[in-house]
């Protein structure tokens, strides 16, 4: 759902063909988008009945002037206007999830992982050199103020250039080989980057969950710009926020993706309107929102998000116990699943198991740039690691703990994905620990104490403690597994769980000799997307920090790699970016997967764990099935939420009438 059936995507990452890409193209692309199977550019533009007043009052235009002359258009089932949708986080922070659900963005998914314009009516993509983008004319800020390539300059010239908001400069997805890209302003609705070398990445960047930004409200932020503002208004300004200067102010209010300025403009479905510090947070449908259904009626079909803060422990008993969420999946896991369906009937919701799109629910991480030099050294030994991993029951795992459902092998792309191979998910995967009490005999572990646990080299038994983030029921449950089938190979299994931020400076200064998390984040990905993730590119990889961070840091801190097959996947990782060939890049993927598998770099156990998703069952255009995934899927973003709708309660003949668009409420039809 959320995309029309005639809408056929272009090919890499949905643009980028390895050529020059025909403008002509994207715009019948564009016609198709609108010319959906019940005419939306004939119908007419709907008013949301809940704007209906201010309308009338005079102090909100019309529907058809705060659209843009030509909306995006939603396919699928029409829905009716109305409606909170009560959802739970855990903190203040949380409230960047609406914006990730919202999923408005310059490019975007669709479900199967194609890219496409979405804010951006249209894109020309020459060799993933020149990106030539055209926006929708007429298009508003979430105040009325126009979205134009001002917003676009503004931020270029006078954001990511300025020293004083952007002191590293302009973010390194940007940058190719150190080469900043050339900005053209071509008019007030089409702007063009380009590089002399390929970016194949760009546009993905664009449609992220937590997408790059490349253009900025200019008509707020001007008044906390020195360029712009009066001195001494700024300098007032600057003393009643309590900071240091104007570049701290505009960038403490200058911050879209953590969506915690209820002042700043924005393009999503629904606006902030509460100021934080507060534990109940309101968001309010954006009358100039872009998208229309295809009877013309303008979206968000629901009226306000209302997202309680609460214990993120507790969060499943408020939904089970108490019904308290119409939607929710974050912080529900699916050893709730049970819990959940045993609520269902009492609170009126439904329980859907997702698929989830990590190469594997739990991974571990050795890693090998850990400081000890005796652990660095088996760390690095690939005879190790894959000792641990055949040491590891995972058919015992699936079904103690997954009850059978999840996908037993390494951490690598799943079933759905082009790049998908058994033999990568297989390798080193089969449960056998006397082939593993062989390799670490062959590496000269052979001497016991009298527990029957193997020494060292300088004599301290070989005991390896995972350090873990919280005191997560699932981790700590699948690790108690490991500790008993690693005790048969001789070796002991200790577990420290530790705050997140703690826990990543000790990796980082090489303090950890092997964490557990999440697998890769994309286990469906396609050869268009960027394998960085496969080499070591960055501090976050927690098998390799050191080795990342001198990558990032461009040698400034951290060290080379210097183990073989780390080496090749830097240099394969370069060649995919330098390619404008679909089949090299797929080629590049296979052969990073197969180092990954043959090498053990990460430790895989059970992948394609189901996502509990509680849903209210007067929530619809929900999919049943869906693939619950971070990037790229933006978790519910790729389905649209602006789509969702909800029906009245029982009974509630009001609230149903009120759900129709009143009389008199329809304005002039949608242009071509």
């Amino acid at each position: 759902m959320g995309w029309p059936a005639s809408y056929r995507p272009l090919g890499r990452r949905g643009l980028g063909l390895g050529g020059s890409l025909v403008l002509a193209g994207i715009l019948v692309l564009a016609g198709m988008a609108l010319a959906l199977p019940c005419s939306a550019s004939r119908a007419e533009m709907v008013e949301p009945p809940a704007l209906a007043e201010r309308v009338a009052a005079g102090t909100l235009p019309p529907v058809n002037q705060r659209l843009p002359i030509v909306p995006a258009v939603e396919a699928g089932e029409p829905g009716k206007y109305g409606g909170e949708l009560h959802t739970l986080i855990a903190s203040a922070r949380d409230t960047r999830v609406i914006g990730f659900y919202g999923y408005a963005r310059l490019m975007a998914y669709t479900p199967e992982h194609e890219l496409v314009p979405d804010i951006l009516q249209s894109v020309d993509d020459d060799g993933d050199r020149v990106f030539t983008l055209h926006l929708r004319a007429g298009q508003k800020w979430s105040d009325g103020a126009p979205f134009t390539t001002e917003d676009f300059r503004y931020w270029w010239q006078d954001v990511a250039l300025n020293p004083n908001l952007s002191p590293s400069g302009p973010p390194i997805e940007l940058l190719i080989d150190g080469e900043r890209p050339r900005v053209e302003i071509l008019d007030e609705t089409t702007i063009r980057f380009s590089w002399s070398k390929p970016n194949p990445t760009f546009l993905g960047h664009l449609a992220g969950p937590a997408p790059l930004q490349i253009f900025r409200p200019a008509h707020y932020l001007k008044q906390f710009n020195a360029k712009y503002a009066a001195p001494a208004m700024l300098d007032e300004l600057v003393k009643q926020a309590r900071v240091r200067n104007w570049g701290q102010l505009h960038n403490r209010l200058d911050n879209m993706t953590r969506n915690d300025n209820p002042d700043l403009p924005t393009l999503d479905p629904w606006v902030l309107t509460t100021r934080p510090p507060s534990d109940r947070f309101v968001f309010e449908r954006n009358p100039y929102y872009y998208r229309i259904d295809r009877n013309g009626m303008q979206l968000p079909y629901i009226d306000r998000i209302i997202a309680s803060i609460a214990d993120a422990k507790i969060i499943p008993a408020k939904v089970g116990l108490g019904g308290e969420s119409d939607l929710q999946a974050r912080y529900l896991r699916f050893d709730n699943y049970t819990f959940l369906k045993d609520g269902e009937e009492r609170n009126d919701f439904s329980v859907r198991l997702w698929r989830t799109g990590y190469g594997s629910q739990l991974a571990l991480y050795p890693n090998l740039n850990v400081k000890d030099p005796i652990w660095q050294a088996l760390m690095r030994d690939v005879r190790f690691r894959r000792a641990l991993s055949m040491a590891i029951d995972r058919h015992e795992i699936n079904q103690v703990i997954y009850y059978g459902l999840g996908i037993e092998g390494q951490n690598t792309m799943l079933p759905g994905s082009p790049l998908a191979s058994t033999e990568n998910q297989k390798a080193w995967a089969h449960y056998d620990s006397k082939a593993a009490n062989r390799l670490l005999d062959e590496i000269g572990l052979t001497k016991r104490d009298g527990e029957g646990i193997r020494l060292m080299p300088d004599g301290r038994p070989l005991e390896i403690i995972i350090e873990t983030a919280g005191d997560s029921s699932e981790q700590s449950d699948v690790l108690e597994l490991i500790r008993d089938t690693w005790r048969e190979i001789g070796i002991k299994l200790f577990t420290k769980p530790e705050q997140v931020e703690v826990l990543h400076n000790r990796i980082f200064a090489g303090e950890t000799m092997m964490t557990i998390d999440k697998g890769l984040d994309d286990g469906l990905a396609t050869p268009a997307m960027t394998p960085r993730v496969l080499a070591p590119t960055q501090q976050e990889g927690w098998e390799w920090p050191r080795w990342g961070q001198y990558f990032e840091t461009k040698g400034k801190s951290g060290e080379p790699p210097d183990l073989p097959a780390a080496v090749e996947l830097l240099a394969l990782e370069r060649r995919w970016h330098e390619t404008i060939s679909r089949d090299e890049r797929k080629e590049i993927w296979q052969r990073m997967l197969a180092i990954h598998a043959d090498q053990v770099f990460t430790i895989g156990t059970v992948a394609g764990v189901p996502q509990p998703v509680v849903v209210n069952n007067r929530l619809h255009n929900v999919p049943v099935e869906g693939i619950y995934n971070y990037d790229p899927g933006a978790h519910f973003g790729v389905y649209k939420p602006d789509h969702f709708w909800l029906s009245p309660p029982p009974g509630d003949t009001a609230k149903a009438a009120a759900a129709e668009p009143p009389a008199g409420s329809v304005s002039q039809p949608v242009k071509d």
